[in-house]
């Protein structure tokens, strides 16, 4: 599987200069480095595996733009029905320890908190938020709040934050929670801890409407087990929470898991279970999982693979795992996703990795991974350009099937910015 190059000097990240005068110079280019450019072109076009479609990236925002704005959003954004983005910066703000902001579509946005406005408050938020009916937002902080292990916050559409609950006022409590927050019918939050909980390798938590939180399943707990989930969690019809954890399992690699409401915890893959010497199946998830319609579950790994850069994986109900793609395939490709999928109405995958290749031009890449295993860079974040560094988060789609996120670095002032890729 080779990925589709829709746009070769960017998308192979080689610095081809265009057919025409340098910068600065009036004297044109020769006949000679004009034939080159179009050999590398045409040998390039060679390359790609299929007909490329266009793809358009653009910068909504970057952030450090206005007095006490955010900086460095580490997650997936949400969107409303009126297409407007919410998120959450890890620093900036008044005071420093973040932000929650929102973006309009038109790419204006506004600071609707900033975190260390009131005693008690979180800070660190790397999640991003999720909305209820009335349009609260809520989400985590890894750090501070009354016991200093971390926070759930609650913020109205008008910006009023409140601490909903404060990590580490009890024992067996989690605390540093990394992930986003899930909402059920009934208004009840659930989420994950990375550290704390009985064996100190983290929680299972549920958070209820009225603020009351319960540890539902501290890892470590038998054998085998996962530790440290730093991806948040998706529920089934039933009630069952499904999620990843960064390290632990069979193979000290990472596990996917089950956790019925009642709180029993199955272990539903160890990755490394397929050995070689860069375990294919993938290690190491750091993104939450996407289920369809027939309960296959889908998920990144942000390491090993055919290529040792990470994989995008599917896992049946009966258990059994196929890597639908390994990163690091070819000069354009990315590595490293730390994030969720979204998947279309067709079945194709979409998200974002860290990091791509050159390591020394490409700061991460937005992928597209067909059913049958295919794979297409649509944009190639590239130092220098003004765009964007180092996606972390996943992505949203709107009705057209448009794309957007944030990345942590790059974009006007450095800070970060929201982006979009247009379809």
């Amino acid at each position: 599987m080779h990925l589709v190059v829709t746009d070769l000097r960017e998308k192979y990240c080689l610095n081809i200069p265009a057919v025409g005068p340098k910068h600065g110079s009036t004297k044109p280019a020769t006949a000679t480095s004009g034939a080159l450019i179009l050999a590398v072109l045409s040998a390039l076009l060679l390359m790609a595996a299929h007909p490329a479609h266009a793809q358009t990236e653009t910068v909504l925002y970057s952030f450090g733009s206005q007095s006490g704005d955010g900086a460095s959003p580490y997650d997936t954004p949400i969107m409303d029905k009126e297409g407007n983005l919410y998120g959450t910066t890890l620093t900036g703000g008044t005071v420093n320890w973040g932000t929650v902001f929102k973006v309009t579509s038109s790419g204006e946005e506004s600071v609707l908190y900033s975190f260390g406005s009131q005693s008690g408050d979180g800070d660190q938020p790397y999640a991003g938020l999720v909305m209820d009916k009335k349009g609260n937002l809520y989400g985590t902080t890894a750090g501070n709040g009354a016991h200093g292990a971390g926070t759930v916050f609650k913020a109205t559409p008008s910006g009023e934050e409140s601490v909903f609950y404060s990590f580490g006022s009890k024992f067996p409590d989690g605390y540093e929670p990394y992930a986003g927050l899930i909402i059920d019918k009934k208004g009840n939050l659930y989420g994950t801890t990375v550290s704390g909980g009985t064996n100190h390798l983290g929680n299972v938590f549920k958070v209820t409407s009225s603020g009351q939180e319960s540890v539902l399943y501290s890892f470590g707990s038998q054998s085998g087990d996962g530790e440290q989930p730093y991806a948040g969690l998706i529920m089934d019809k039933e009630g069952n929470l499904y999620g990843t954890t960064s390290g632990g399992g069979a193979y000290d690699s990472g596990i996917v898991f089950k956790v019925t409401p009642t709180g029993e915890e199955t272990v539903l893959h160890s990755f490394c279970s397929q050995g070689g010497s860069y375990c294919p199946d993938g290690c190491f998830p750091l993104g939450g999982l996407i289920m369809d319609k027939k309960g296959n579950l889908y998920g990144t790994t942000n390491g090993c693979g055919a290529s040792n850069s990470g994989t995008v994986f599917k896992l049946t109900p009966e258990g059994t795992v196929s890597v639908l793609y390994s990163f690091g395939n070819g000069p354009n490709d990315g590595y490293g996703p730390n994030a969720a999928l979204i998947m279309d109405k067709k079945g194709s995958l979409y998200g974002t990795t860290s990091g791509g290749f050159p390591e020394s031009s490409c700061y991460g890449t937005v992928f597209e991974v067909t059913p049958a295993g295919g794979g297409t860079v649509l944009h190639n974040f590239i130092i220098g350009t003004g765009d964007g560094l180092t996606p972390y988060g996943g992505l949203a789609m709107d009705t057209k099937g448009n794309l957007y996120g944030t990345t942590s670095g790059g974009g006007a002032n450095n800070q970060g910015t929201v982006f979009k890729v247009a379809r």
